[in-house]
């Protein structure tokens, strides 16, 4: 392993029994086929469950729909991109030839996806514990208070919440396809809804951003038959 991923593991505060899970992680699909993306969605889940279970510790008086908002502003890529940053991360993602010089080392997108599959890393390296105490340090300079409710939400968080109204089971999100060269690829994102029937798509410039487009399509699609 090189010094970079060796510091990095320093700043994780987890040594990797298989380092190679650690190297997969910081590696885009640009540069192997043996990329993080698999990885990307497990972190995904744990992560989601973490700040779950720390926002239910830490606001105790908050009810699900404001606990919803503020995991989302949690775990959006904005935030994952600071924890990025803090990392270091930028310094050890391996790229393609092409995404490299297209400043992929500095896009959010990249970087959100590179904690998200170093969490999931971790997870499978050592259990759940560890990748639990992972995001609890990553997350302690992170400010979380009551007022972080009032942020907007985001489409993803907005679905959820209705449904969950409706005491409905939450939307299937799925990759049908991609396109473009790996360094500018677009995610063509379904969001399915089984109950309903219904079923929308939406195209983004990551996993990430095909789902949120995906979930705005299908909430225009609930308003319209709201009104029919």
């Amino acid at each position: 392993m090189n010094e970079g991923l060796s510091a990095l593991q320093q700043r994780l505060q987890h040594k990797f029994l298989n380092e190679k899970l650690l190297t997969q992680a910081v590696t885009h699909r640009s540069f192997s086929a043996d990329h993080n993306e698999r990885l990307e969605f497990l972190g995904d889940s744990v992560l989601g469950l973490v700040v779950a279970d720390l926002l239910y510790e830490r606001l105790s008086s908050l009810p699900e729909g404001d606990l919803s908002r503020v995991r989302a502003n949690l775990v959006r890529q904005e935030t994952l991109h600071q924890l990025a940053l803090d990392l270091g991360l930028p310094e050890v993602l391996r790229l393609g030839e092409g995404e490299a010089r297209s400043g992929g080392q500095q896009r959010p997108s990249i970087l959100a996806d590179a904690v998200e599959a170093i969490i999931g890393a971790v997870y499978l390296d050592t259990g759940f514990l560890a990748a639990q105490a992972l995001v609890r340090r990553l997350y302690e300079a992170v400010e979380i208070n009551p007022e972080m409710e009032a942020i907007g939400k985001d489409p993803k968080t907005e679905l959820q919440e209705w449904l969950q109204g409706k005491k409905m089971n939450l939307p299937l999100y799925r990759v049908v396809g991609t396109q473009g060269a790996a360094h500018k690829q677009t995610f063509d994102v379904q969001c399915e809804i089984i109950e309903l029937s219904f079923s929308e798509r939406g195209i983004g410039g990551s996993r990430r951003a095909g789902e949120q487009a995906a979930a705005a399509a299908m909430l225009q699609t609930i308003k319209a038959k709201a009104k029919q």
